[in-house]
């Protein structure tokens, strides 16, 4: 196994606890791995380079001190910018770019500096903006207002905002907590003195939208049939756009149950199987049960209403092959969109709310919400040793006993050892996530590396 590869598997108990110097010469690491830094960079790398290792040390120590320090009993939290003040343009601003205020003298770059700034530096707002000399080293040059869009990315949205320059950014959510990111990319983050490597988006695997298909399948189908029943030209519609609207809706429900700090458990079942596991089963027992009302399909049905609506306002007679997706929907100002998709974030937080209560949210893979308060089987075999996987689609794992966590985890090991078909996504009160599943012959899970921005 190459030095990256173990780097991206560290852990404390292996190499002891990580810090500033430690993770500085992981992203060194890193940065030989040619398709890593293409990935990362899309595409333009040779536009971009590190600042030299003591500057960039400097800078991840200086923040790490500034994290210590508390702010009337609050953590320190702040986002910072390496990048000259003068690329950026005087005439812009949120939402749509950039709005840049540059101090009259520039101002020292050590962390009492970013304790001061950090209150007005709002997190999710603003960056503390600063420029390196080779003589003295970074100073400080003023903010730069952000807006929150940047956001609906981590945490689930529709709306677009301004790319963030292709330049250094360095996260700071907590004591000791350190993200550095490219542009709007993480290149690795410092966390309880380990350091990870958020390659492990387990959205963006294989399975996990194959798992998921149902609702895209119907959706899909329902969408052609009204397409062939209207009259009006309909634009074409790339056959991705459903499943791409749920992902973005389970991204908003695991950061919502992660932001309120009690943990919970989404179990996701085959959709064929609704019928049986609202009566007596060996699986589970849901405690609140919906009856089977369109009101518990309301996610299929807004997520049909939207592919339908796109396709309708984008039609054109003169290019009625046009095909439109994504970024349409993303970029669209209708407001019958705007409507719609506020109403999908609204059944997201519904869905959220219901894991404050203890035992499960039970959801079909068609997203059909079966009910909460979901109680797994006592009775199902324990899981003594499950795999870890260590990418997106689980080709590498290692194997790890179970009994080190808690009950709602060993209780989705179970679930999943039973039914092959379930997926479960457990969230816990320390904000981590853990999505399982049967996967090449044994419980498998992924843990979703945090990304550096509380709740998610």
């Amino acid at each position: 196994m190459s030095k990256i590869k173990e780097s991206l598997t560290r852990t404390p108990s292996q190499f002891g606890h990580s810090y500033p110097r430690d993770l500085v010469s992981f992203i060194f690491e890193r940065w030989e791995d040619e398709a890593f830094v293409a990935r990362l960079c899309c595409g333009e790398s040779g536009e971009f380079q590190l600042p030299d290792r003591g500057i960039l040390e400097q800078v991840i120590s200086t923040c790490y001190q500034a994290s210590l320090l508390r702010e009337e009993e609050r953590p320190v939290m702040f986002r910072l910018i390496i990048r000259d003040s003068y690329l950026f343009a005087a005439h812009e601003g949120p939402p749509t770019g950039m709005h840049r205020l540059i101090f009259s003298r520039t101002r020292p770059f050590n962390e009492y500096e970013l304790h001061r700034l950090a209150p007005a530096a709002d997190f999710y707002r603003t960056l503390i903006g600063i420029f390196v000399e080779p003589a003295q080293g970074a100073q400080i040059w003023g903010l730069l207002h952000s807006g929150t869009r940047w956001m609906h990315a981590v945490y689930g949205g529709r709306k677009t905002s301004p790319p963030m320059p292709l330049s250094l950014v360095v996260y700071v959510t907590g004591p000791g907590q350190i993200s550095v990111c490219i542009g709007d990319n993480i290149i690795a983050s410092l966390n309880g003195g380990q350091i990870n490597c958020p390659t492990l988006d387990v959205f963006n695997s294989k399975w996990l939208n194959t798992s998921l298909g149902a609702l895209n399948a119907e959706t899909w189908a329902l969408h052609q049939a009204a397409r062939a029943s209207t009259d009006r030209v309909w634009a074409e519609l790339d056959p991705q756009l459903g499943s791409s609207i749920g992902q973005q809706a389970i991204r908003r429900i695991i950061s919502v149950i992660r932001n309120s700090n009690h943990g919970g458990l989404l179990v996701y079942l085959p959709a064929e199987m609704a019928e049986e596991i609202q009566e007596d089963n060996p699986y589970l027992t849901i405690k609140y049960q919906f009856l089977e009302y369109d009101s518990r399909q309301r996610f299929l049905s807004l997520t049909l209403r939207i592919m339908n609506t796109l396709a309708e306002i984008y039609g054109d007679p003169d290019s009625p092959g046009k095909q439109v997706g994504w970024q349409e929907y993303v970029n669209s100002k209708n407001e019958n969109i705007a409507l719609l998709d506020e109403a999908i974030f609204d059944v997201a937080h519904f869905i959220a709310a219901l894991s404050a209560v203890d035992g499960a949210v039970v959801i079909t893979k068609r997203q059909e919400l079966l009910g909460f308060g979901g109680v797994i089987s006592g009775d199902l075999d324990s899981v003594g040793m499950v795999a870890h996987a260590l990418d997106t689609e689980g080709e590498q794992s290692e194997p790890v006993l179970s009994e080190a966590v808690g009950t709602r985890h060993r209780a989705a090991y179970r679930l999943c050892q039973r039914l092959h078909q379930a997926i479960a996504i457990v969230i816990s009160q320390d904000e981590s996530v853990q999505i399982v599943k049967w996967h090449n012959g044994m419980v498998t899970y992924w843990d979703q590396v945090p990304t550096g921005v509380p709740g998610f």
